[in-house]
């Protein structure tokens, strides 16, 4: 494996770099480096310029509307973005649901839905997870009825991510009861407008509105919304899985979070703590070699080897190293980093513009609490890590054996 990107690989990112930061507004990246609210406008607004420059559908091949670059430089391109600070896109529709509609789909299906995705003109939600069905998807309930050229679709999806948002939503359904619980899922794609589409808001700790309950009640869904065949949706879920999984890991967010730490701990005074530094430093090496088996895969891709199979490490390390920077920034920022206050999250923590006038805060720290807290579903989103776990040592003592 080759360590250092070559120089054409070099002169991408320069490309890129100039690009993002002569296209990115400045107000958007600065609320993103110092960790203020986002608005669904705010990632509405990056999407839509990376849209109109074809660039949204980054990993996507050229016959299908994308750039149809390698992995490396789709790398490069998310770094560029994250240190530009860029609004990390919600996942669900040019990452996840593209891949699947791409390999699965119909010509049809191609082009009713690909354009909008890749435009940013369109908007998409997961409806995996149910009550009592989280990683062990295998057991949805969420049932559609066959009648004639129409499902019937009746059920419940849970922390369903920016449902509020979405103009569609990707989902498991259960079309048959026969034989193994995975042989009888559908992989069906559902017009959020449809009439008996329900969205009911579920209020994190820290106030926000961030994920949903999605209710089903006889909505019709035409059969042209079905995705392959009937019944074979376990097959696309894992598919599209594998890129969740990958996704997870953010090995560029984390790059930028780490600068993010850095500064918050000069800034409160706490850096020059040996033991304290060791811990950035422990993180720092962390966030290397996963960024290291990043590059791993996408060599082996690019060189026409046989992909890795670490999806499940990556989602694990990833989510790992997120909730680490979490809780570094809130150690560092100490009282600092605590309290769940609106206008906080509007206007940036204890700085000059806070109402109460708490004395020695600083912008940095806004809004630690919520990250913190945000960051534990890492673990279990995407396969919980005891799950990949499991999955991740049956592979490997599975090929040892062999």
């Amino acid at each position: 494996m080759e360590l250092n990107f070559s120089a054409e690989e070099q002169t991408f990112r320069m490309a890129v770099r100039t690009w993002v930061r002569e296209n990115l507004p400045e107000d958007l990246a600065q609320k993103v480096r110092m960790g203020h609210r986002l608005h669904a406008a705010d990632i509405r607004l990056w999407a839509k310029i990376l849209g109109k420059k074809g660039w949204l559908a980054a990993s996507w091949p050229s016959r299908f509307g994308g750039p149809g670059w390698t992995g490396i430089q789709k790398h490069l391109f998310e770094r560029e973005c994250m240190a530009a600070g860029a609004p990390r896109i919600p996942p669900f529709g040019p990452v996840m649901v593209a891949p699947v509609i791409m390999k699965f789909g119909t010509a049809d299906q191609h082009a009713r839905f690909l354009p909008g995705i890749a435009s940013g003109d369109v908007w998409w939600c997961q409806g995996y997870s149910e009550p009592g069905s989280g990683s062990d998807l295998a057991s949805v309930k969420t049932r559609a009825t066959r009648t004639g050229d129409t499902y019937v679709v009746n059920g419940q999806k849970a922390w369903t991510t920016f449902g509020q948002h979405a103009d569609w939503i990707f989902c498991l359904v259960r079309t048959s009861n026969e034989g193994k619980p995975q042989a009888g899922i559908s992989f069906l794609l559902i017009d959020m407008r449809s009439p008996g589409v329900t969205v009911r808001p579920v209020k994190l700790l820290d106030g926000e509105h961030e994920v949903n309950e999605v209710f089903f009640d006889d909505v019709s869904v035409p059969i042209a919304n079905l995705i392959g065949e009937e019944n074979h949706g376990w097959t696309y879920a894992k598919h599209l899985l594998g890129h969740e999984r990958t996704t997870i890991a953010d090995v560029n967010s984390a790059r930028r979070e780490l600068e993010r730490l850095k500064r918050i701990a000069k800034t409160n005074g706490v850096y020059d703590d040996f033991r304290f530094r060791d811990e950035i430093a422990r993180l720092e090496v962390d966030i290397i070699a996963l960024e290291m088996m990043v590059l791993r895969v996408l060599a082996a891709e690019g060189s026409g080897q046989a992909s890795l199979d670490v999806a499940g490490l990556l989602k694990i390390r990833g989510s790992e190293v997120r909730q680490r920077y979490t809780e570094l920034m809130m150690l560092a920022a100490g009282p600092f980093g605590m309290p769940f206050v609106p206008d906080a999250m509007e206007a940036g923590w204890q700085g000059a513009s806070f109402p109460f006038g708490f004395p020695g805060g600083h912008a940095t720290n806004a809004p630690l609490a919520s990250a913190y807290f945000n960051m534990r579903k890492t673990s279990i989103y995407g396969g919980s890590n005891e799950v990949q776990k499991n999955i991740v040592a049956q592979t490997v003592f599975g090929s040892l054996q062999a």
